[in-house]
């Protein structure tokens, strides 16, 4: 969620639980400016928080010209004081990805796994890439990719249509798309490639993995991951509006599954 419109942008996906206290929100609100000023980023986004036994890991997000490009990732306790996560190697990641449970809401908190530890900054940026990659989202048409490759917000992007809101065929997976690259070139004939570069919600397995709904008197579209429980997105057909948050323990719901 951008974090100049954070206030508004919570108030539209409060339906699903998500929130922040008062005090959190102005934190946030006085706290968010200097991490941009200070880092030199172009856009900070507030990516959501993950919740833990012992605290809350508060996330942001720094982005450059580039959209596509590797984002910088920051953590915070309180929502003043905000550390960069340090990008983990591959090693590190594949050893957070053995870790299961809750964070402990501790930074330097090791997970034992037999003879080796996983740090927990490791396994707090591994599960929040793989939440972004698996289920951060965007309208079509939202960005733009140029001719040489990089991604930028359409600035003749001026929201979905009410109809083409409730299609989950109106929403893509914003990471590099693996369906798309499978398509043959007929498939790919009614395309526009500079529109048309993701991967859309339709053909997400398992199917099912998405709530789709109207709220708010039927003025705003929101969709809820099933696979990530906490991760709600939003948008106000017709505007510029859209965004998503995620407010959960970090644990994806491998059962959904058996449950659909």
């Amino acid at each position: 969620m951008e974090a100049q419109s954070l206030p508004a942008a919570l108030a539209l996906v409060a339906g699903g639980g998500a929130g922040l206290s008062p005090e959190r929100r102005a934190a946030l609100g006085a706290s968010l400016p200097l991490v941009q000023r200070d880092y030199r980023f172009e856009r900070v986004w507030f990516w959501g928080c993950i919740q833990g036994v012992r605290g809350a890991y508060y996330i942001a997000e720094g982005l450059g010209p580039d959209r596509a490009a590797a984002r910088s990732r920051l953590y915070s306790l309180n929502c003043l004081d905000w550390s960069l996560l340090t990008p983990a190697t591959k090693e590190m990641l594949a050893l957070a990805e053995q870790v299961k449970g809750r964070f402990q809401g501790d930074p330097s908190f090791e997970y034992s796994l037999s003879e080796i530890n996983a740090e927990a900054a490791a396994r707090l940026m591994e599960s929040v890439e793989q939440i972004d990659r698996e289920v951060g989202i965007v309208p079509r048409g939202a960005f733009v990719k140029t001719p040489l490759g990089s991604v930028h917000e359409n600035r003749h992007f001026e929201g979905l249509s009410l109809v083409e809101a409730k299609k989950l065929s109106s929403y893509f997976h914003f990471t590099e798309p693996v369906s798309l690259k499978n398509k043959t070139l007929l498939e790919k004939a009614d395309l526009d490639p500079s529109t048309d570069f993701l991967d859309s919600l339709e053909h997400d397995i398992p199917r099912g993995s998405w709530s789709i709904q109207l709220e708010k008197g039927g003025t705003v579209v929101v969709l809820r991951s099933l696979l990530w429980l906490g991760l709600t997105f939003y948008h106000v057909p017709m505007t510029k509006q859209f965004g998503y948050v995620y407010f959960g323990t970090g644990e994806k719901n491998l059962d959904l599954p058996f449950m659909l």
